[in-house]
């Protein structure tokens, strides 16, 4: 039997569920949401203050209130999926791209929430296989207070998920508050893609001077990069699981890694 720490969110802040609080499913049901509900959900608690791009979106209720969310979404790259596993079209994979608990849902809580999810996704949408990253790597502000702790999975472990191994690494930019912008937010500035005023947003906020007037989407990044901490990530920990058994997966699943194989960086 895995034990798990289990992680839990509030505005931004993160919190570990003591093991001593029971789950009672009795309590919980859970629903399907729509974009708008998950959305401020999500951007309200989770550290990073964004939302993925949503294909079906799962909330846990007790009583009246939504106490938590999944967020099935679609990769950044539509290769992302054909990685892991052999399917006749990407749309039969999702990735799951949020999930968030509030910090007052009892132990174990995820493993039920997600098992019923998994369910209803598959059932609506024909998935036959989910991805997820978790992200080893703490985030700390500027002035060195920890936003993010990192973490190895240990939800999808206990829900028998195949683990992968570390996907690619990546350069991204820490703003001030401890959040990032990676180099696929980067680089919809540096091609002056769709969503580019968005994310100059994002680096206006944090502190970055505007655009000059002229001034094109790669020299604007070149310009105020060093500005902010770096962060060299030696990718995220991978994992799959399989809602059909004739499903084929690429990659050979690995041993499960432990916090404790980690050092205070996130690195094995």
């Amino acid at each position: 039997m895995i034990t798990t720490k289990q992680q839990r969110w509030k505005r931004k802040r993160s919190s570990w569920v003591p093991e001593h609080t029971l789950f009672d499913p009795k309590q919980y049901d859970v629903v399907i949401l729509d974009e708008r509900t998950a959305k401020d959900f999500i951007v309200t608690h989770h550290y990073s203050g964004t939302y993925p791009a949503a294909r079906y979106r799962v909330g846990l209720v007790r009583g009246e209130e939504l106490v938590g969310v999944a967020v099935f979404s679609v990769p950044c790259n539509q290769k992302v999926i054909a990685r892991y596993a052999n399917l006749e079209s990407h749309m039969q994979g999702v990735e799951l791209g949020r999930l968030v608990l509030l910090d007052d849902v009892a132990y174990n809580a995820e493993s039920w929430f997600l098992a019923r999810a998994f369910k209803l996704v598959k059932k609506q949408l024909g998935v036959r296989f989910c991805l997820s990253f978790s992200d080893p790597v703490p985030r700390y502000t500027d002035s060195g207070e920890i936003v993010k702790p990192g973490h190895v999975g240990q939800i999808y472990q206990a829900l028998n998920a195949q683990y992968y191994g570390r996907a690619s690494r990546a350069s991204m930019l820490l703003m001030p508050d401890g959040r990032v912008m990676n180099p696929r937010t980067l680089g919809k500035i540096r091609r002056e893609e769709q969503g580019m005023d968005y994310a100059i947003g994002q680096l206006v906020n944090a502190g970055a001077p505007e655009p000059h007037g002229n001034e094109s989407g790669a020299s604007y990044v070149e310009r105020v990069s060093p500005l902010f901490r770096k962060l060299r990530h030696p990718g995220n920990l991978s994992y799959g699981w399989t809602f059909d058994k004739h499903v084929e997966t690429k990659l050979p699943q690995l041993p499960y890694v432990r916090m404790s194989d980690l050092n205070p960086l996130g690195l094995l």
